[in-house]
Order: C-alpha cells, then structure tokens, then sequence
C-alpha cells in the first residue's frame, strides 16, 4: 500500500468519527435547546418576568478579571502555523518504514491516528507510562503553572484526550501545540508507537 493510500484510509476513518462527533453533538445541543424551554415555562409559571430572570442572572456572576494578554497572540512569528488555515499530514512510521500513524494537522490542534491494523493496545508499555506521563502530563503540568501565574490564558493551555475502542487507541487530540512541542510530541508519538508495535509483535 502506497503512503498516499496509507493517508487516505486513516483520513477517510477520522472523517467518520468526526461526523459521529458533530452528530452527538447537534443531538446533544437539540436536548440542552428543549431543556432551557422547559425550565424557562417553569420559571414564567412560578411568576418570573424575562426582565426578572435577566437581572437574577446578572447579579449571580462575580465580574470577569482581566485576562493578561498572551504574547503569542501578537506575535506572528511565535505560533507554529502561520495561517489559521493552516494544515498538514505527518506520517509515523517505524524504522523499516511502516506505517504507524498519521498526525493531522490543523491550526494548533494534532489529531494521532493511529494504524488500526496494528492494534495499539493502551496497557502496553511504554504508552502510559512514558507518552502520558512523562510527556503529556508533564506539558500539561507546565502550562497549568503558567495559567496560574498569568503568562497564559486558560483556553491556551495545552489539553490532550485519548479515544479507545475497548483497549485499543483509535486516536489522540492534542489542542495548544505551538513548533517546539510540535517537534518533541512527534518524535516521543513515533518512539512510543514503534515500541509498542515492537513487543506486540513479540507476543504474537
């Protein structure tokens, strides 16, 4: 299978899940709509004017702080995609060339898919103990210390989710990438997958 080939079949399975995603999601705001009706009827029953509601809610948020301006936000160069339409395909492979992955890129967000024929099982080592801890966690860890201190705002701050099948990883979001961490996420993915391909094969 050629790697354009190899590109398409993972991209054709993220577009799949991403329309599942958009589907829960437009179900999900349907029933949050019809949920606000309900309990706006509730409220006009027990003698509440939309004036009222207004000013109740008003009154229950304490004002916002203001937000220090992040300077990544304002420097052109600073941020790994210069366009905000910016995309790109990273492939992963193994050190015989073998397809392990693909990093879909889209501003600063990474979408891992991974090869499903491989079946990356989460519980094989070293996923959890050196991608997730010793380097997701840890990229995490330091940018909650940096929203604590103010350099960053909370929305910029780096954020990863795992999906699985059962124990099997299907693919790894990854939100607030700027070049640097780009470059190490990338090799660390790529190291980790070819290890955990590497002892699977063993076993089987």
């Amino acid at each position: 299978m050629s790697h354009e080939s190899e590109k398409l079949k993972l991209l054709i399975g993220f577009k799949k899940r991403l329309e599942k995603k958009i589907s829960d999601l437009e179900l999900e705001l349907q029933e949050m709509k019809i949920t606000a009706e309900i309990l706006n009827s509730i409220l006009i029953e027990k003698g509440f004017k939309r004036g009222d509601m207004k000013t109740i809610i008003a009154s229950s948020h304490k004002p916002e702080t203001l937000k220090k301006i992040d300077k990544s936000d304002i420097n052109p160069k600073s941020p790994v995609f210069q366009s905000k339409d910016s995309e790109n395909v990273i492939p992963l492979k193994t050190k015989n060339g073998e397809s392990l992955a693909i990093i879909y890129v889209n501003n600063e967000v990474l979408h891992v898919l991974l090869d499903e024929t491989k079946n990356f099982d989460a519980n094989v080592p070293p996923f959890s103990s050196f991608l997730v801890k010793r380097v997701f966690m840890k990229m995490k860890q330091k940018d909650e210390e940096l929203v604590k201190t103010g350099v960053i705002a909370s929305e910029k701050m780096f954020t990863y989710d795992i999906t699985t099948e059962g124990e099997l990883i299907r693919e790894i979001v990854i939100k607030n990438v700027d070049e640097n961490r780009l470059k190490d996420l990338r090799s660390s993915i790529e190291w980790t997958l070819e290890k955990m391909y590497e002892k699977s094969k063993k076993v089987n």
